[in-house]
């Protein structure tokens, strides 16, 4: 189905039967991503009384219970509210149902040749995704139907299947520099999706001093102020597959309607057709 979507005072068309779902599927009890070492995600069947929850087990039909981690145990989607004392829901941060966006792929770059900073003293082992690594992605992106993207997905390089299932905890992934924080927030980057557990160092000292550039909240404070981004996002532990090319997209952020700070989510990109006058 073909259909003309506005969006930034621009009209796109794109095929709603080509969706390219770039979510890490959660796989209760198999192998899944996971942050921080926490418990995988798992199900059950729910048992109350005579009833059970289980048509392989004589249950008329199937319905389970679940227990999962949204910031850890796979794709998630979260707002300020994630550190903030003052309970900021993500159903009421993101307004959008078609997002401009631009897919960019970069190299990390080892963090003592990266001339770029971050909140606490750096390893030689750590590597960081740059602002100069980012603009010149932006710069080369092959496709300019959208000038002014209001979210950036990012693939970090390399890029492989491991990303499905990887545990981040003894080996430390790769993360954003301050500057490149602060440029994606001039630049005017409203939604941002990354390949990673964290777009900070997942042991930063608690400081998510790139998640408080990005929703302008205080380094140190637990509440926003009148100049925070409130209905800005991101998203984490995404994967997109290497056949999905580097350029410009719509995208479709799909969230269950949780009232709280994340929530496991669906990001699906639509290939832009043609601009429409």
């Amino acid at each position: 189905m073909i259909i003309t979507i506005q969006t930034n005072g621009e009209n796109y068309r794109i095929d709603l039967a080509r969706p390219l779902d770039i979510s890490i599927p959660l796989n209760f009890n198999g192998a899944q991503p996971n942050a921080y070492g926490v418990e995988k995600a798992v199900s059950k069947p729910c048992e109350a009384g005579e009833l059970v929850g289980d048509t392989r087990r004589g249950g008329s039909c199937n319905f389970e219970q679940v227990k999962f981690i949204p910031h850890c145990n796979g794709t998630h989607t979260e707002c300020v509210g994630h550190i903030t004392r003052e309970r900021i829901f993500i159903r009421d941060c993101l307004k959008n149902a078609f997002i401009s966006a631009a897919l960019i792929s970069v190299e990390p770059e080892k963090a003592s040749k990266a001339n770029e900073t971050y909140a606490v003293e750096l390893s030689v082992s750590d590597k960081l995704i740059t602002r100069n690594s980012i603009e010149t992605a932006l710069q080369k992106n092959p496709k300019s139907k959208i000038q002014n993207p209001k979210s950036l997905v990012v693939r970090a390089l390399p890029n492989d299947e491991g990303k499905l299932t990887r545990e981040y905890l003894e080996i430390v992934p790769p993360f954003f520099s301050t500057e490149a924080m602060e440029f994606m927030v001039e630049f005017g980057i409203k939604h941002l999706l990354v390949d990673l557990p964290s777009i900070d160092r997942i042991f930063d000292e608690g400081k998510l001093s790139n998640h408080r550039i990005f929703w302008n909240v205080a380094e140190g404070e637990f509440e926003t102020n009148e100049n925070s981004r409130i209905f800005s996002t991101i998203t984490e532990l995404i994967y997109v597959p290497n056949e999905i090319e580097d350029g410009n997209y719509l995208l479709n952020l799909q969230i269950a309607p949780f009232a709280a700070d994340a929530s496991p989510s669906r990001p699906i990109l639509f290939e832009i057709l043609s601009q429409v006058p």
